[in-house]
Parts: structure tokens; C-alpha cells; sequence
């Protein structure tokens, strides 16, 4: 998802890649428990971007948080 939310960003044909990509788990993700899953940019350059996403349940309950560093490849 992270890396989603730095795509996002980019324009039509440039390309990336994560270089570091860091979750965790807090807590167990049950067989067909919806979960929403949100992601944000927090910093955007030339050729890095960075984002910060989190997994939550039905009530709002953290399940699981991430963070990754992706490199921008453009032509």
C-alpha cells in the first residue's frame, strides 16, 4: 500500500522501487475480517518518496503500520 501511495504520485511512465519497506503487526488479521488499509506520501523529491501506511478492523483497531522509502526512476 505504501508503495501505491508514492506511485500515485509520480506521472504517467516513471517507474519505482522500494529500497526499505518496514511492517508491523500488532495484531492478527482474522479469515474474512474486513479491513481498510490507508497509505500517505510524506515526502516526495526527484528521486526518493516516502510513505507511512496503517491497517485498521471494523472498529477502528490498529492491526498493522508501515513505512517504506522508495527510489523514482525517471527516463
Amino acid at each position: 500500500m505504501t508503495g501505491c501511495a508514492v506511485h500515485s504520485m509520480l506521472e504517467a511512465g516513471v517507474g519505482y522501487g522500494a529500497v526499505d519497506l518496514a511492517v508491523k503487526m500488532m495484531r492478527p488479521v482474522l479469515m474474512n475480517e474486513e479491513v481498510t488499509a490507508k497509505a500517505r506520501v510524506t515526502h516526495i523529491s526527484r528521486s526518493l518518496g516516502i510513505a507511512e501506511g496503517a491497517i485498521r478492523n471494523a472498529e477502528g483497531k490498529l492491526l498493522a503500520s508501515s513505512s517504506a522509502a522508495c527510489f523514482i526512476k525517471r527516463s
